[in-house]
């Protein structure tokens, strides 16, 4: 092949490359557009609410802790509303589990002293003032009406900005454990007010209110040492609905002591002991299922949420 020829073939095949190398880049660009528009229309699908399983959102009205409510309040089941109790969940926004030997269960949109989205409180009781005594509803968290932790703390005037400084906490041992975060922030708040220095009477440390016997392989003997407590509370939680096949209702009435056949007599018979506060909290499940969880403060909510307020007797001891 002569100089000349091999000129000309070797300028061809640039031209080639540089056409198929064009191709590719053309390729290449769309592919890009194409991506962002589909992540543009996912983003687009994505749920507006941060609310988990079955709630819905709900329209905002702006009120403090603070402020007196009437007899008969909302339940805020939208994260993005406040947290007070004036805000309504769209229709349909209740639980739709139905367990016959309970009777109907109660569920309501709006939170009053004994019902709300996630059943009334004698529902969740099913049994107490029977001689058989407590046989809790069969439901699990995928059935439960719950706000998003962040987007709860977040809010000025939540009962969750007491937990504001562990969320990460609650949010890291939730995922690693399959718990809602809400849920471990719920007992967190019933239990110590979000208040990890807490010590309970019977010896029950930090957070999550841990007892002793939890507390044996705490970082330095620090039972009190958030992570460590956090983790291990949502292990114990994770445990309890494993052991009971999922079971919500069982599984929070445990976390408190609570068991299949108590009655009111049996969780009351501490009330006149040295150890007042040992005695259960009847209105135990449904502050926690209807109230915090809701991002609803149990305990100033107006009214109080329950009827039996058997602790209340306690103040003084």
């Amino acid at each position: 092949m002569n100089p000349l020829s091999f000129l000309s073939l070797f300028s061809a095949l640039i031209l080639v490359c540089h056409a198929g190398n064009a191709l590719n880049h053309d390729i290449l660009a769309r592919h890009h557009a194409r991506g962002h528009k589909q992540l543009a229309k996912k983003q687009y699908l994505t749920p507006k609410s941060n609310i988990k399983c079955r709630a819905r959102p709900a329209s905002s009205k702006s009120s403090s802790k603070s402020s007196t409510h009437a007899s008969t309040s909302t339940a805020p089941v939208n994260p993005a509303s406040t947290p007070s109790s004036s805000s309504s969940p769209p229709s349909g926004g209740i639980i739709k589990v139905n367990v016959p030997r309970c009777g109907p269960n109660g569920a309501t949109k709006e939170v009053t002293a004994t019902t709300g989205p996630n059943g009334s409180l004698d529902w969740l009781n099913c049994g107490v003032t029977e001689a058989g005594g407590w046989n809790p509803p069969f439901m699990s968290v995928d059935d439960i009406m719950f706000s998003d932790l962040n987007t709860a703390a977040s809010q000025p005037g939540s009962p969750f900005q007491a937990c504001s400084s562990y969320t990460w906490a609650f949010e890291q041992y939730g995922k690693q454990y399959g718990v809602p975060p809400i849920l471990l922030a719920s007992f967190a708040l019933q239990e110590s007010s979000c208040n990890p220095g807490t010590v309970g009477g019977a010896g029950e440390q930090g957070l999550m209110q841990l007892t002793p016997d939890k507390c044996t392989k705490a970082p330095g003997g620090n039972c009190k040492d958030v992570g460590y407590n956090v983790q291990t509370g949502a292990s114990f939680v994770s445990d309890l609905l494993s052991s009971n096949n999922g079971n919500l209702v069982l599984s929070v009435g445990k976390y408190n002591g609570w068991d299949s056949g108590m009655t009111i007599a049996s969780a009351t018979a501490a009330g006149n002991t040295p150890c007042c506060r040992c005695q259960n909290n009847l209105d135990y499940v449904f502050q926690v299922l209807n109230g915090w969880i809701l991002n609803v403060d149990a305990y100033t909510h107006n009214p109080p949420l329950g009827k039996y307020f058997n602790l209340n007797k306690c103040q003084d001891s």
